[in-house]
């Protein structure tokens, strides 16, 4: 759950290049990071629902081969639903410490979790 103990927590894909990146980056920092891989462990309802709120339609990825693949039924539906039918298509990585939340791996991104 997002509620977890840990202080910092990466959302993403083990096969997605920039969310190793921030991995690594944050781990040579001294930072302990725990990394979930949402397509082998998907995202509750409660948690899709957070993020939902915190990111909106940022969330996808609408850019991504995985979301031109979905069906135009699936395109049309909302954020949450086009998550939980392809979790490739959340934008990544989500990047959450203690209540904070991030998209992406930016420099401003890099900034506010890097500059603490």
């Amino acid at each position: 759950m997002l509620e977890g103990n840990y202080a910092m927590m990466i959302y993403g894909l083990q096969t997605c290049a920039i969310c190793q990146r921030a991995r690594k980056t944050l781990e040579a920092k001294g930072i302990d990071v725990i990394f979930r891989d949402v397509r082998s462990e998907p995202l509750s309802e409660a948690e899709l629902s957070k993020l939902i709120v915190e990111f909106g339609d940022r969330l996808v990825d609408r850019k991504s081969n995985d979301y031109r693949a979905l069906n135009n039924w699936l395109k049309n539906s909302e954020a949450e639903a086009q998550i939980a039918a392809q979790p490739k298509v959340m934008a990544r990585p989500v990047i959450r410490d203690n209540d904070r939340f991030f998209l992406g791996w930016d420099d401003d991104v890099q900034e506010a979790l890097l500059a603490d």
